[in-house]
């Protein structure tokens, strides 16, 4: 547990002194929403439909480039071959990063979705905080196998393009149950809410475990 919170704590010390990935995940995120906001804005569309899809394609591109960055920067000076010569399990290296990688995104998102809903014209309500509920159980799915997912394309000559090419596909069930739990939040219909949480519930967990498996496999590639 020593060597899990020390990788943590000195990933919070390096984002804090450069704020590489929070800075920029924010960035993607506020000009997906400014940009879809004027798309949409004379569409006459209701926007309790859009603003679900919108806020999560948000979320999931700048969680994307979030991701891309964390281990872009354990890669530079061989960072990952130092963490991989501690004195510490494979486990808890995918454990530290995917904490690491949460915070990180749960930060970015909680700063985009105030943005989202003054452009949605909605208002500050207990909606938002169920809003926050939703995206706190779809995170831990996107980045559980996210983290994965950027260990594997880390070693691929084009890693940029290789990760979202991996994990849009496959986070395509949490994304989906994303807009829909959100949408339901939006348009106040919760009463079948609860099967699109099952749905978040389950992936996060499959994820997270299946991931935590294969790291040993991973990291020796």
């Amino acid at each position: 547990m020593k060597a899990l919170r020390a990788i943590i704590f000195k990933d919070i010390v390096v984002e804090m002194r450069n704020k590489e990935s929070v800075s920029s995940m924010l960035m993607f995120g506020l000009l997906s929403i400014v940009i879809f906001n004027f798309a949409f804005q004379s569409s006459g569309v209701d926007r309790s439909f859009l603003g679900p899809g919108i806020l999560w394609v948000a979320f999931t591109f700048a969680g994307i480039i979030g991701l891309n960055r964390s281990l872009s920067m354990e890669l530079d000076n061989d960072c990952m071959q130092g963490l991989l010569l501690a004195p510490l399990s494979r486990g808890d290296l995918y454990l530290a990063k995917v904490a690491s990688n949460y915070a990180f995104m749960m930060i970015a998102e909680l700063f985009v979705l105030p943005a989202f809903v003054l452009f949605y014209n909605l208002r500050f309500d207990a909606k938002i905080a169920e809003i926050v509920g939703v995206a706190a159980v779809a995170t831990l799915g996107f980045v559980a196998i996210g983290t994965i997912l950027s260990m594997i394309s880390a070693n691929t000559r084009m890693k940029e393009v290789m990760l979202p090419i991996m994990q849009i596909p496959i986070t395509v069930p949490v994304i989906i149950a994303s807009v829909e739990a959100t949408g339901m939040i939006l348009r106040g219909e919760t009463d079948g809410i609860t099967f699109p949480l099952a749905v978040l519930g389950t992936f996060s967990i499959v994820y997270l475990t299946a991931s935590y498996m294969v790291i040993e496999y991973v990291v020796e590639e």
